[in-house]
């Protein structure tokens, strides 16, 4: 295994033409009020995973740069996202949503328009790997898609008039202000999307901070968000966190708070708001997802998926399996199928063919995660697959523990890497103690085919977590799906129709039905003279 991980990393020649960057990427373009501003100022390198070989050494890859920006760019973003709301009154709120829909879709052509840079970009600077690179940037592109038509129909329900006990009424959606917008490294076109343009589509303005890693993949897509929107709606900064986002909620100016992260920066940062409730926040936290294998569970289907929910892009999803809990009556053969498909899974450069193993984008990760497998060695689990915890630069070898006990950090804190905890079990009362007393709340996998066995989980979980797995991995989709979590795992409801409704609040147009109310109403949709009271369809 050592052997192999020296070999790990590839020589400049040995990384394919068509796998390469063009150049460095060095980013000094930010946007703000419709302008691509300039960056003068200190830059931050963007470091890769990936280490290339020289000889006898490695050297960490520098792909870019970007801007440091400071307070005062931040809160250049923010006052033009107020102006372009202008308190409702702006244009963007205040356009029909079809000539909304026009803007999103223009963005759409031009964004489809750098798919391979993009990819590349995912490849190169978060480790993932090409096949999921592409699915993560087809996906996204599907979701706007989604989310268009799911706007349709909101609209096409709302044009409808709506009586009941002699008063007539409207009711549409409307957009709830100025927003901060702010996504996760592991899927930082995807997940960031998902929240960016469902507060855009409704009328809310934004703020945009790309995620710590992964950014340089927003630069493609600049002049698209420029030419796309009107002046103010879309602002991007970058930066240290504390210099800009800090200084924005501190305003009191946000109404909105998109953020996919740890539960801890989300409530530092809901802190600084001097109006807290004011602020709606939709939130995708941490998560310590637990797999529970039954007895009577088909052990190969189990295996499969345990694998796949613990080790897609290396374990760092917050939908992944974070801890499996393995029924003492088939914990031998579970063990060892499990340890045996781990040492099947190709690990190497995620432009390798059929991959699925990479380095890690997060400065220090192997380091930690080391510690937790020491940490779980010290208090009585042994690694049970060959190689281990083995660790190369920023590449770690997925980690088999077992047994795992509440002794070791690794029962309680989420992973979000390639160490698998596995702890036995005799009494569901175990598990279901587990669940019920976690901080987090965002989904369990039940393996196994008795119903009455399931059906007791499924009671003892519904009020604990957002979704339930039968003989499958946790998941985010189907996108139409609600996504959401309980505890510190989740704030609001996010899926292609939720979306739109967290991002936005129902108002209505009220009358008693009297002859006089009703002609004026008719008048006033007759002559089209309101954008908010109309019935107009959108096809």
């Amino acid at each position: 295994m050592s052997e192999f991980l020296s070999d790990l990393f590839p020589s400049e020649s040995e990384i394919p033409q068509q796998s390469r960057l063009p150049q460095l990427i060095e980013q000094r373009e930010y946007l703000i009020n419709g302008e691509l501003r300039r960056w003068e100022g200190p830059m931050n390198p963007v470091m890769s995973p990936v280490f290339i070989r020289n000889g006898n050494s490695l050297e960490q890859k520098v792909i870019g740069s970007t801007p440091l920006l400071t307070t005062k760019e931040s809160m250049e973003a923010l006052n033009a996202a107020v102006a372009a709301y202008d308190l409702g009154h702006g244009t963007w709120p205040l356009m029909t949503v079809s000539q909304r829909i026009e803007h999103v879709e223009k963005f759409l052509v031009m964004m489809k328009a750098q798919r391979d840079l993009i990819v590349k970009l995912l490849m190169w600077e978060i480790g993932k790997t090409q096949k999921d690179s592409e699915k993560e940037f087809d996906r996204t592109c599907d979701y706007i898609v989604d989310t268009i038509h799911a706007l349709k129909e909101l609209d096409r329900n709302s044009a409808k008039f709506v009586q009941e006990q002699g008063i007539m009424a409207q009711i549409r959606r409307v957009p709830l202000g100025v927003a901060l917008c702010m996504g996760p490294f592991n899927y930082p076109l995807n997940e960031t999307f998902t929240t960016l343009f469902p507060a855009l589509i409704m009328g809310n303005t934004v703020v945009f901070k790309p995620a710590k890693y992964g950014v340089l993949l927003i630069r493609p897509l600049l002049e698209a968000f420029r030419d796309s929107f009107p002046p103010g709606v879309i602002n991007i900064i970058y930066g240290r966190g504390r210099e800009t986002v800090g200084a924005l909620m501190e305003t009191g100016k946000l109404d909105v708070f998109a953020f996919i992260g740890t539960n801890k920066g989300a409530n530092d940062l809901k802190k600084l708001h001097p109006k807290p409730h004011r602020l709606k926040a939709i939130l995708g936290l941490d998560a310590k997802n637990p797999a529970i294998v039954m007895p009577d569970a088909d052990l190969d289907n189990a295996v499969n998926e345990c694998v796949l929910g613990t080790l897609s892009f290396n374990g760092q999803r917050c939908t992944a399996l974070k801890v499996l809990f393995v029924h003492r009556s088939i914990l031998e053969p579970f063990v060892k199928k499990y340890c045996d498909a781990v040492s099947q899974i190709k690990y190497g450069m995620p432009w390798e063919p059929g991959v699925t193993l990479t380095p890690l984008p997060e400065p220090g990760k192997t380091d930690y995660l080391k510690g937790l497998v020491e940490d779980a060695l010290q208090n009585g689990a042994k690694i049970m697959n060959p190689g281990g915890g083995t660790v190369q630069h920023s590449f770690f070898y997925p980690a088999v523990l077992y047994p795992v006990n509440d002794k070791m950090k690794i029962y309680y804190e989420e992973q979000f890497g390639p160490v698998i905890p596995i702890v036995p079990y005799e009494q569901d009362e175990e598990t279901i103690r587990y669940v019920l007393n976690s901080h987090f709340g965002q989904q369990v996998s039940l393996f196994g085919k008795d119903s009455k066995q399931i059906a007791k989980y499924i009671d003892a979980f519904a009020s604990q977590v957002g979704r339930i797995n039968l003989n499958t991995q946790c998941q985010r989709g189907p996108d139409t799906f609600p996504f959401n979590g309980r505890k510190d795992s989740a704030e609001g409801t996010l899926s292609v129709s939720d979306a739109l409704r967290v991002f936005s609040i129902r108002s209505l147009v009220a009358a008693k039905t009297t002859t006089e109310n009703k002609t004026i109403v008719a008048n006033i949709l007759r002559n089209r003279e309101s954008g908010f009271l109309t019935t107009d369809y959108i096809f």
